[in-house]
């Protein structure tokens, strides 16, 4: 049986130091206790936050109480679980490129998304259509977490790029490139950004099978590892929120570490998606004049949301921005206006000038003694 499998498995004894699923009846409010059967170096650990059936994932190494205490890890992925089992919102602004990344990290921010839409708009000058490829995502992405490898980076996956195997490579490529968490979502493979209309999803089981295949190549990278799994749900548009609700519910019970409802149109829905799911954080994607509300951070967190990602916040300003710079040259014949005093070496410091400049000197360069 391929690792990562045994978390849906019932208890039996084996030789892996991991704590399998414990089959509980999540209508019997009493715990099941350690069997015979268990081996010494794999013992039943039920989770105090949630009761537990048949054919529920549960990693012991996983629970979020393992990241309560201590301080926070280099590795990115680990540092995202901390985030998520400590107090305070996460947030995620996203960026779409190198500059915008460099612009994230020099205002503070300590997590970054990378949209879907904004790497397709930004490598390929293309609509959010289901038109960007997994190969175009993965270099962007370890470009991205090169800039900060301890910062986490939350990536959007789209629909997997294709089936179950195509999941699962979606998953290492993303693992190895630095990827802290990737979403992955219930529309058909012709997806499109979850803010525009005419969206399509797939069944329930299908959205299920690629939760299900995302965690359990998650569980087979060798050494174990915490990369985050997010089941996102684009169904609240189609079928309705309690289709969407209990989809998530699914994607929770099927190993999906954080829960993502795309759309939700209002604070009461949100509410109400926060309390379904508990105690699975929930995570949401403001986009102004999209099909959420422009709900800030604080008003995020205090309707129950642990998440928030602003997908299209540097895209939008960069379109902006630049169609001002453009039309200001094609004006006056001079971009000293749009420049706003920004000289290269300015330019290039906000880009990690020094740092190069230091490493170069501590080696024992003098390339760039002068710059």
């Amino acid at each position: 049986m391929a690792p990562g499998l045994d978390y849906y498995r019932s208890p039996e004894p084996t030789e892996a130091p991991v704590v399998q699923v414990v089959a509980v009846d999540r209508s019997s409010s009493e715990s099941s206790s350690t069997t015979d059967s268990e081996s010494a170096d794999c013992r039943l650990t039920l989770s105090p936050e949630r009761p537990l059936r048949p054919g529920v994932y549960y990693n012991s190494r996983l629970d979020p109480k393992n990241f309560i205490d201590g301080p926070l890890s280099y590795d990115p992925a680990t540092r995202l679980r901390q985030m998520l089992a400590r107090p305070g919102i996460v947030i995620a602004p996203g960026i779409c490129d190198g500059i915008s990344a460099r612009c994230a990290l020099e205002a503070g921010f300590d997590c970054l998304y990378q949209s879907g839409a904004a790497t397709t708009a930004s490598r390929l000058g293309m609509p959010d259509l289901a038109i960007a490829t997994l190969n175009d995502f993965v270099q962007s992405a370890q470009m991205v977490c090169g800039l900060s490898p301890t910062t986490p980076v939350i990536a959007d996956a789209d629909t997997g790029f294709g089936g179950t195997a195509m999941v699962a490579r979606t998953v290492y490529q993303y693992a190895r490139a630095g990827v802290a968490a990737m979403h992955i979502e219930d529309q058909v493979q012709t997806k499109r950004c979850g803010h525009l209309m005419g969206k399509q999803v797939v069944s329930r089981e299908e959205f299920v099978t690629r939760i299900r295949a995302a965690v359990i190549a998650r569980d087979s990278i060798p050494g174990g590892s915490n990369f985050v799994i997010i089941g996102r749900t684009d169904s609240a548009q189609v079928l309705g929120m309690d289709e969407a609700i209990a989809r998530l519910k699914l994607a929770a019970d099927a190993g999906a570490d954080v829960c993502f409802i795309e759309g939700v149109k209002t604070a009461e829905l949100l509410t109400k998606t926060v309390e379904a799911l508990k105690p699975k954080p929930v995570l949401v994607n403001v986009i102004s004049g999209g099909l959420t509300p422009s709900f800030t951070c604080q008003e995020a967190e205090a309707l129950g949301a642990k998440i928030i990602i602003f997908s299209l916040v540097s895209c939008v300003a960069a379109v902006h921005g630049i169609r001002a710079a453009m039309r200001s040259l094609k004006k006056t014949g001079t971009d000293f206006t749009s420049a706003q005093g920004m000289d290269p070496k300015a330019f290039f410091e906000v880009m990690g000038l020094h740092d190069v400049v230091e490493l170069d000197a501590r080696a024992g360069g003098k390339a760039f003694e002068q710059v």
